[in-house]
């Protein structure tokens, strides 16, 4: 049985609100995920949880500037029993749950497609992953896994702050547990967890984003840290050469590629805005190319 590589890929002006009303309801007015439900016109919709769209679409104007990442991890799928998907569609408008919230309803969508699976890695689609990465599958030990998030700890610290006062009633977790979102490994084990998770942003939804628009800490990250460990879920923390952030900051990101000595999966975030125009999608295709040769349109 395979694992799964899922990411994200989402042109968010592809698709308005009034494509969302013409195709299926995605989620009932309490923010559940339904089966079947009707369009306006007393259609039967599609089925509410299935995945989007899987590879190959092209965006407007041209391929996907996320190709480099998603490319290397097909590349390293190949040799290592898993297989690439990519969501490439929103579940809903951004204005009802943003995109790193969606991708919690990955167990669901496998489900409703007809996609078994083992396990379970969601990746942000800023990363290249080495040739040679080790399985990381194989050191889980069947629990929830991710990597210790490096760098920005002004902001990890204001966002473990402002979301433990006033969306978790002061329950908090030390720096050293905190991981990057952007790297979660798990199974059908944490199905429940899941949809917990997102039944409590549903009820939470309005505390949420007042922290997010009032501290400038968005995205799922934070909550979800504070989540799997007010939940008591068995959790695995990965070694940091399984999800490099923070390059910049550490002093290997640079012409020679000294990074890809240093460790695995490499996240180009976190990256100064005096750089010139060395910002993610350029260290992207020099590392991509680096491992794997020029990647043609």
């Amino acid at each position: 049985m395979k694992n799964i590589i899922f990411m994200q890929d989402i042109d968010t002006n592809r698709k308005s609100d009034e494509d969302f009303r013409k195709t299926a309801v995605l989620f009932t007015q309490d923010g559940k995920m339904v089966d079947d439900v009707k369009k306006p016109t007393g259609e039967v919709g599609d089925t509410a949880a299935r995945l989007p769209q899987i590879h190959g679409r092209r965006w407007p104007g041209g391929i996907s500037p996320y190709k480099y990442s998603i490319e290397s991890w097909k590349r390293w799928a190949e040799k290592n029993n898993a297989e690439v998907i990519v969501m490439e569609d929103l579940l809903c408008p951004t204005t009802d749950m943003g995109i790193a919230w969606q991708r919690h309803y990955v167990i669901e969508m496998l489900e409703n497609d007809g996609i078994d699976y083992n396990q379970i890695c969601c990746v942000d689609a800023d990363t290249i992953v080495h040739p040679d990465c080790p399985n990381f599958f194989d050191l889980t030990e069947g629990k929830y896994a991710g990597v210790h998030q490096e760098g920005s700890m002004d902001w990890c610290g204001r966002s473990l702050e402002h979301f433990s006062r006033f969306v978790f009633d002061g329950f908090m977790i030390p720096y050293h547990m905190y991981i990057n979102s952007g790297f979660q490994i798990f199974n059908k084990s944490h199905k429940q967890f899941q949809l917990d998770f997102l039944d409590f942003y549903n009820d939470k939804k309005e505390m949420i984003n007042w922290v997010q628009e009032n501290y400038g800490v968005g995205s799922e990250q934070t909550p979800l840290n504070l989540f799997i460990h007010k939940q008591n879920i068995d959790f695995k923390l990965l070694p940091y050469e399984f999800n490099m952030t923070a390059l910049s900051q550490k002093e290997i990101l640079d012409d020679k590629l000294t990074f890809t000595k240093c460790g695995w999966v490499y996240q180009y975030s976190q990256i100064p805005d005096n750089w010139d125009n060395k910002k993610t999608l350029y260290w992207m295709k020099k590392t991509y190319e680096h491992f794997y040769g020029e990647l043609n349109d």
